[in-house]
């Protein structure tokens, strides 16, 4: 590892968010707030649905946060050392997502049929069980707590080391990771079935869960790229974070780009190759009036065009690029949501309007409010970790 006399000096000042953020949040939670009161008097449906597809949103990026601190310090990697308290800032969110969830709770009867009893009672044999309202509430809020309590032993260590310096709060997160990533692929796929697969009780997939693991990871990937590219400029970072790491990130958000596709292709493949009534439903319900073109939407700006956009190296160490392709992906991760929930509802054709906009925004709010208190609050930069050294002199060769 040669001197890094290639690098700016390594210096981090204390993050301050710019006026206009901090504003920007405030404005997004009141305007989510007046979205719920005017949706609890007039449409607590619609209400009930947008919040579910913004809820969803959010909590995604939270989680995929957590697993990619998570299988970081599972591989003992060392690249992204000065970029994982970019990444710890997005779990901020998790406490909103416990809230959230007991939220959502209180609107199970709005949007399931599974929690409306004169629906719940075709149901039958292991369905009926499994989506008993009180059964469905249990794993939700084990699964915020559980994400929580990780949140709080992995990113606590992290932060405590900032301080100590000591290695073997890394050896321990190595061992927390690995029951975050056990723990998280058994309930995050419960989560994903629990909130949108069972929207339609009678459809299933065997791979919903992995769909819905791929586009939070890509997501989650298009944050982390915008924030380097933001943090790698400023101020605040100098020397820390670069276009190497921007480079690696660039190529995660293209490998779960490919990801996302490919399991988007296997279900919709062995869905319509068996052609079961009860699977084909889902496909069916969104291949007119409108749903068609999301469909192919998905297709052309979810997959072609970021993996085109990603593909050659320069492209992924270009600032502009890079944020472009991210929040196209940030985009698409909506309009993917949008189109599991609502073609459920509303006659089966596309409405948007006040209440996805005033929920959306208001769950925008609330996340760059956790964000970015967790940045002001702390270090910018893991500045005591072990593997400090490899993160500074990183080099992507390919």
């Amino acid at each position: 590892m040669g001197s890094s006399s290639h690098h700016h000096e390594l210096k981090i000042s204390k993050f301050e968010a710019p006026q206009g953020v901090k504003t920007a949040a405030y404005v997004g939670v009141v305007l989510g707030l007046f979205g719920v009161i005017m949706g609890l008097i007039n449409n607590p449906e619609r209400l009930w649905t947008s919040y579910l597809v913004a809820f969803f949103y959010f909590s995604c990026l939270a989680l995929g946060a957590m697993f990619f601190i998570a299988f970081n310090y599972a591989a003992k990697a060392g690249w992204s050392v000065s970029i994982r308290r970019l990444a710890e800032s997005l779990t901020n969110f998790l406490p909103v997502m416990l809230l959230g969830s007991i939220v959502l709770i209180l609107g199970f009867k709005h949007i399931y049929a599974w929690a409306d009893p004169d629906q719940a009672h075709r149901m039958t044999g292991g369905k009926a069980l499994y989506l008993a309202p009180w059964f469905v509430t249990l794993r939700l809020v084990i699964f915020a707590l559980g994400c929580l309590w990780f949140k709080k032993l992995m990113v606590g260590n992290s932060l405590k080391q900032d301080s100590n310096g000591d290695v073997e709060l890394t050896h321990k997160n190595l061992t927390n990771s690995i029951g975050f990533i056990a723990f998280f692929a058994i309930f995050f796929s419960l989560f994903s079935i629990d909130l949108l697969m069972s929207l339609l009780p009678s459809w299933y997939s065997t791979i919903f869960g992995i769909y819905a693991f791929a586009g939070a990871i890509q997501s989650t990937m298009a944050v982390l790229a915008i924030l380097i590219v933001l943090f790698k400029n400023s101020k605040w970072v100098s020397g820390y974070i670069t276009v190497e790491h921007q480079h690696d990130v660039g190529k995660f958000l293209k490998g779960f780009t490919i990801f996302w596709a490919y399991i988007a292709f296997s279900q919709f493949m062995l869905i319509w190759y068996a052609n079961i009534p009860e699977e084909t439903e889902f496909y069916l319900m969104r291949s007119h009036s409108g749903w068609l073109v999301i469909s192919f939407g998905l297709l052309i700006f979810r997959f072609i065009v970021p993996f085109l956009a990603l593909l050659p190296r320069d492209a992924k160490r270009n600032d502009a690029n890079l944020v472009a392709v991210s929040i196209l992906v940030l985009l698409m991760q909506y309009v993917d949501i949008y189109w599991l929930v609502y073609p459920n509802f509303n006659e089966g054709t596309p409405v948007f309007g006040f209440y996805e906009i005033a929920l959306f925004a208001g769950f925008a709010g609330l996340f760059i409010a956790m964000v970015t208190q967790f940045l002001t609050k702390n270090n910018v930069v893991a500045i005591k970790d072990p593997r400090m050294h490899e993160a500074v002199n990183h080099h992507v060769t390919y």
